[in-house]
């Protein structure tokens, strides 16, 4: 039996999209147990009972908008996330999934779960929209102001492995996140990063690979050098995705010939508009730390949450993290 924590309160819409979530993927899985962490009377007005989720009280949350999550953490021993969390340290819960501030997870991470022992760095990994073929992990996109190179190339180990194992890529390919394709294009961190990454034999490495062309790129993983570079990047493909939205729907209504095709181009906007979203993707993977975080998107609706969840349960079964812990001990 698989077991996953649920931080209920986390999310712009906590507890009932959260809850919706469950009830989801509770139906899907019959290894699965879930236990939510969050207040018992406000959870029960959504869940359809089931003798695999149970209810851990936990009487506040971290507020989206907190400003010393580190602080808040240290403090209140009721949040929600802080409980959730520490069921992963304390290896009663398999992984967690929540929706809660970013900031917040990211600090909850390194306090609570913390550190693989040989990981020097976590990172921030959503799967972006599906282009092409087939997804592609973006990493870091925010827990690290600054990286040196050697950190970026066990970023991308790790990100490797996950791969391999959870997402079914043989041999999965990394491109570097760069502003030209050539080897010596980037700052001094792109250029050691680019050495270090073509040079070690755990990693197919693609070479660089600029921003506009690594949506369509064969790349399995895609590496920023530093979580700014990277967090701008996934920024500016939700920025995209959202105006190119808002021009197709003028562009639609401006004419009768637009409003005639958008009859016969419904279902094919519709799935192009799916592809774009973000909830059949779930959330983004903490990776680095000592069990398995999903960070879902705040505003997660039941599908999205169900989806997170799925998310957290796959990567649970592969037992990726064992093979990287084996790994770091043999300094692969």
């Amino acid at each position: 039996m698989i077991k996953i924590a649920i931080d209920a309160m986390g999310g712009d819409f906590a507890p009932q999209t959260i809850v919706e979530g469950v009830n989801k993927s509770i139906a899907k899985n019959d290894d699965l147990e879930l236990v939510l962490y969050g207040v018992p009377e406000e959870i029960n007005k959504y869940l359809v009972p089931s003798d695999r989720v149970s209810i851990v009280s936990a009487l506040t949350k971290l507020d989206m908008g907190e400003k010393n999550p580190i602080l808040a953490i240290r403090r209140d021993k009721e949040l929600s996330l802080s409980k959730a969390f520490q069921a992963v340290h304390d290896k009663v819960c398999d992984g967690v999934v929540t929706a809660g501030p970013t900031q917040g997870v990211v600090v909850a991470a390194h306090m609570i779960i913390k550190k693989i022992p040989g990981m020097d760095r976590i990172a921030l990994c959503p799967t972006l929209p599906k282009m092409g073929t087939k997804t592609k992990l973006l990493l870091d996109v925010g827990a690290n102001v600054e990286l040196k190179a050697e950190h970026v190339m066990e970023m991308a180990k790790f990100a490797s492995v996950y791969a391999e194992l959870v997402l079914g890529r043989e041999n999965p390919l990394v491109g570097l996140v760069n502003i030209g394709s050539e080897a010596g294009k980037g700052r001094a961190q792109e250029k050691e990063a680019y050495k270090m990454l073509s040079e070690c034999k755990d990693i197919n490495f693609y070479g660089n690979i600029e921003p506009k062309e690594m949506l369509l790129s064969d790349c399995d993983i895609l590496v920023a050098s530093d979580g700014f570079s990277g967090n701008l990047v996934l920024k500016s493909i939700e920025g995209t995705a959202k105006a190119m939205s808002s021009v197709m729907k003028e562009e639609i209504k401006a004419s009768l010939g637009g409003k005639i095709g958008y009859l016969f181009m419904r279902k094919n906007l519709r799935n192009l508009k799916n592809r774009m979203s973000g909830d059949d993707v779930g959330g983004a993977l903490i990776f680095g730390v000592d069990g398995v975080v999903v960070k879902a998107h705040g505003a997660s609706n039941a599908y999205a949450t169900s989806k997170a969840i799925d998310l957290c349960y796959r990567a649970v079964k592969s037992q990726f993290l064992e093979k990287i812990k084996k790994g770091l001990n043999n300094e692969l």
